[in-house]
């Protein structure tokens, strides 16, 4: 029996009951084959790890706001999850990156290719998971459901494509330009997606999905820049995140090894001077061994000297506020009070 919105006042304790219970569920849609020690023991990994869960959190609440019943949210939240782990695993071999929730990402413990074939596999995982939901639905919802994730994901590889391809081919963006990426990366799976997700499982009218759109791409938008700052502030690498506090399990100034144009960065150029602005522009173009220690504790510094870090935070208070103030025109009920719990925790005030 999934929890209810109506019996919590109090997000962490919320987040904390939903990320048990989606820990639980995501393993359970995990298949036990011959091939567990290279392929089903990988695909374990990630999820066992801990993490935040608040999209599947998103997905529920959202049902529930419209009058839905969260029990039948279960199936499409798990599918979430499993794709946020396939994500992650892609992810960190794309970026070089070599510490997820506090331990060896994937593919530095079992190697690129066992890492991408487990990745693989989860994403078949997902569309499996995802025809459940005929056993669950009406035919017509349980198919609205797979398209608009469908969606979902393809906006999520269009994103990634941008990100990716700025570094391969010394791109810098503009502000503009990076709104774009964002939105497509982490806008639509963080926030919108997840969110739409439970409105049509809770039958909401269609002025109603779109505002939960918009209230989820905020989110989603503010989520990411969030994570921006927090790599460049947050000491806790070796501490996996856990719902509603726990460490950032990522390194510190990663952002800055693998080159990524971040909204930090873009601040950054348009406040430093010429000199210092190729400079920075030399570090991101550097291959990862070849940035220093000393080139990340400078741009760490100019960051904050500059008001770039000041100038990123308040753009997450803005997402903050418009996620907000769309929140207010949506129904009363206890996953509103929770919803709104979730902004100030994801945009603001996540220290991790």
């Amino acid at each position: 029996m999934i929890i209810s919105s109506n019996n919590y006042k109090n997000l962490n304790s919320y987040l904390k009951d939903i990320s048990k219970c989606i820990g639980e569920e995501t393993i359970k849609y995990i298949p036990k084959g011959n091939s567990k020690d290279f392929l089903y023991n990988l695909i374990k990994d990630y999820p066992q790890r801990g993490g935040k869960k608040f999209r599947p959190a998103l997905v529920f609440l959202c049902c529930e706001l419209f009058g839905g019943n969260p029990n039948d949210a279960l199936i499409s939240a798990v599918a979430l999850e499993l794709f946020h782990n396939f994500a992650l695993i892609h992810d960190d071999i794309e970026d070089n990156s070599e510490i997820r929730r506090g331990k060896p990402t994937l593919h530095l413990k079992w190697g690129n290719a066992l890492a991408i074939n487990s990745g693989d596999a989860l994403f078949g995982l997902v569309h499996e998971t995802l025809l459940k939901n005929h056993q669950l639905l009406n035919n017509d919802l349980a198919i609205k459901i797979h398209t608009h994730l469908n969606m979902v994901m393809r906006h999520t590889f269009e994103g990634q494509a941008l990100d990716i391809g700025w570094i391969e081919n010394n791109i810098f963006p503009n502000k503009n330009e990076y709104r774009e990426m964002i939105i497509k990366k982490t806008g639509f799976y963080s926030g919108s997606g997840p969110c739409q997700c439970g409105a049509l499982i809770g039958g909401a009218s269609k002025d109603y999905f779109n505002k939960i759109g918009v209230f989820g791409q905020a989110i989603g938008i503010g989520f990411q820049i969030r994570d921006d700052l927090l790599n460049l502030t947050e000491n806790s690498e070796h501490y996996p995140p856990s719902p509603g506090s726990g460490g950032y399990g990522k390194e510190k100034g990663g952002d800055i090894l693998e080159g990524k144009r971040t909204l930090i960065t873009i601040e950054l150029f348009d406040r430093l001077n010429n000199k210092d602005g190729d400079y920075l522009r030399n570090i991101l173009l550097k291959s990862r061994e070849n940035v220093s220690n000393e080139d990340i504790k400078w741009v760490i510094d100019c960051a904050h000297n500059s008001g770039a870090i000041k100038a990123v935070y308040n753009y997450c208070k803005n997402q903050a506020d418009l996620a907000s103030n769309t929140l207010d025109k949506l129904p009363d009920h206890p996953a509103k009070f929770l919803l709104e719990q979730l902004v100030n925790y994801l945009t603001i005030n996540r220290k991790a």
